[in-house]
């Protein structure tokens, strides 16, 4: 596959992934994967035609004052997740997440945060003509702007507001959630302090 990708935009990614190393040494193994999909730029893992895996890009959708985040039901995979999506070519993951969280929102008025919120590689089943693959879904922090009214896409089977501090405690919450919450809490509580 012949694509043009930008090399800034390759560049500042592994930039990222490696400040994301330090921040979270913890998630070195993670940040790996990540990396070693990265250098395999000639395979397109921009794209979703690497069936093998590729990248996505997610946004941590956060209401002005930090304390709620917009998740989706998740029409395919039935569970409340984060927005996001597939990066179709785009290498700029922080634009992708924009994209997304505008286009599974409806919201206008959102803002990128720089630097690498979280990552999570997960498995997608088989789906209809699509083998079983990875998603290495790189997520940024988006913030909404005074208008929180919110339509649902045709993707969702619906959105919700959900309190950051009751995700913590809620078993029933997808693990990448409650890891982002805990996160965002922790986070949160540095800029307050």
């Amino acid at each position: 596959m012949d694509l043009a990708y930008d090399p800034q935009s390759i560049d500042r990614l592994r930039g990222e992934l490696e400040d994301y190393a330090r921040r979270w040494p913890d998630e070195a193994e993670v940040v790996g994967h990540f990396l070693e999909l990265l250098d395999e730029v000639e395979s397109a893992p921009f794209t979703r035609a690497r069936l093998a895996g590729h990248f996505t890009g997610s946004a941590w959708l956060v209401d002005r004052s930090g304390a709620r985040v917009l998740l989706t039901h998740h029409r395919k995979l039935g569970r409340w997740l984060q927005l996001g999506g597939h990066a179709d070519g785009d290498t700029d993951l922080g634009r992708v997440a924009l994209k997304e969280a505008e286009e599974e929102s409806g919201l206008d008025g959102l803002t990128l945060e720089p630097g690498l919120f979280d990552l999570d590689r997960h498995w997608i089943p088989e789906r209809g003509d699509v083998p079983a693959h990875w998603h290495y879904d790189v997520r940024y922090v988006v913030r909404a702007g005074a208008n929180e009214a919110f339509v649902v896409s045709e993707e969702s089977l619906d959105l919700a507001w959900r309190d950051v501090r009751e995700l913590l405690a809620d078993p029933s919450s997808d693990e990448s959630v409650r890891r982002m919450s805990e996160k965002w809490r922790a986070w949160s509580g540095q800029q307050a302090g």
